[in-house]
């Protein structure tokens, strides 16, 4: 037995309308096509589809087999077309997003809930990029958006700007350190560090400062949360260094002194890896803005 998707067309519309007349119109077939197609379908399924004698034109047992079918299979493909029409003018799609940074939580989420509402049909998930490789995954397509501070030349990736931001040294206020203009490399030496649990290369303070001035801390401590390395910090177990939009967040008080890295202080720039082929995606194009616009 041969199925074609109009075939269940057919069966839904002559049950909703009650005649062959009615359905044919919503169709948009004649009448003696319609019936040509019912005839061919029952020639197919070996018995008769509807009870002719009645009025309105009602379905047999079999008949009523294939409504269940159509009016399970006919919405799904309806969501279907509705979804591919939402991805072609842009309106719908997925944005899951792996994030290289503890600390970007921090902007993040007031970013996705002015893009929630802007984009309600767009599927919007957060995968944590520290436990695998986020770049290779997004030209994998696993996920859509890498928020990353290092570029690199990838096939098919573009790197879009986001905004810069400055790493800055965290100590408690009576904290040696706390007296400083400003940190050098060498102060790290006797200090414990205390950092999210990320591999060195991939911390700012460390590719940026120390590794180049070949210094290393005298201990190292992580933590995940960016409210417990604060809370350690100003309780003097050790010093760390957060990204500038952390420390000027009124939420984690005052009880710890700023200081710049270096004389002309540190400055990095975050970027939104994305796909080429999705870079002009109106929803796409949204997030960056909202961003850029969060952060300004």
């Amino acid at each position: 037995m041969y199925i074609e998707f109009r075939h269940l067309k057919t069966i839904k519309a002559i049950h909703d309308q009650g005649g062959l007349a009615r359905a044919a119109d919503v169709l948009n077939i004649t009448q003696s096509a319609l019936s040509h197609q019912v005839k061919g379908l029952e020639d197919q399924v070996g018995m008769e589809l509807f009870l002719r004698r009645s009025k309105p034109l009602k379905l047999s047992k079999a008949g009523h087999k294939l409504l269940e079918l159509a009016e399970k299979i006919l919405p799904q493909m309806q969501a279907l077309e509705d979804d591919f029409a939402g991805l072609i003018d842009g309106t719908a799609g997925r944005m899951h997003i792996a994030i290289e940074c503890h600390a970007c939580f921090e902007w993040l989420f007031p970013v996705l809930e002015s893009f929630r509402k802007n984009w309600p049909d767009i599927d919007v998930d957060i995968k944590p990029g520290l436990s695998f490789e986020a770049l290779p995954a997004l030209q994998r397509e696993e996920v859509d958006v890498v928020i990353s501070s290092d570029p690199e030349e990838l096939d098919g990736v573009s790197f879009e700007p986001l905004f810069e931001y400055t790493p800055t040294f965290v100590c408690a206020t009576n904290h040696p350190l706390a007296q400083k203009e400003f940190i050098e490399a060498e102060d790290f030496r006797d200090q414990t560090l205390i950092t999210y649990p990320v591999d060195k290369a991939r911390l700012d303070i460390f590719s940026q400062l120390l590794m180049k001035a070949h210094v290393e801390p005298a201990a190292i401590r992580q933590a995940e949360l960016t409210a417990v390395i604060v809370l350690l910090v100003a309780s003097g177990r050790g010093v760390s260094v957060l990204p500038d939009w952390v420390v000027e967040d009124q939420k984690y008080g005052h009880d710890f002194v700023t200081k710049p890295i270096t004389k002309n202080g540190l400055t990095r720039k975050l970027y939104a890896a994305v796909r080429k082929s999705e870079v002009d995606a109106p929803f796409m194009k949204d997030f960056v803005k909202f961003t850029r616009d969060q952060r300004t």
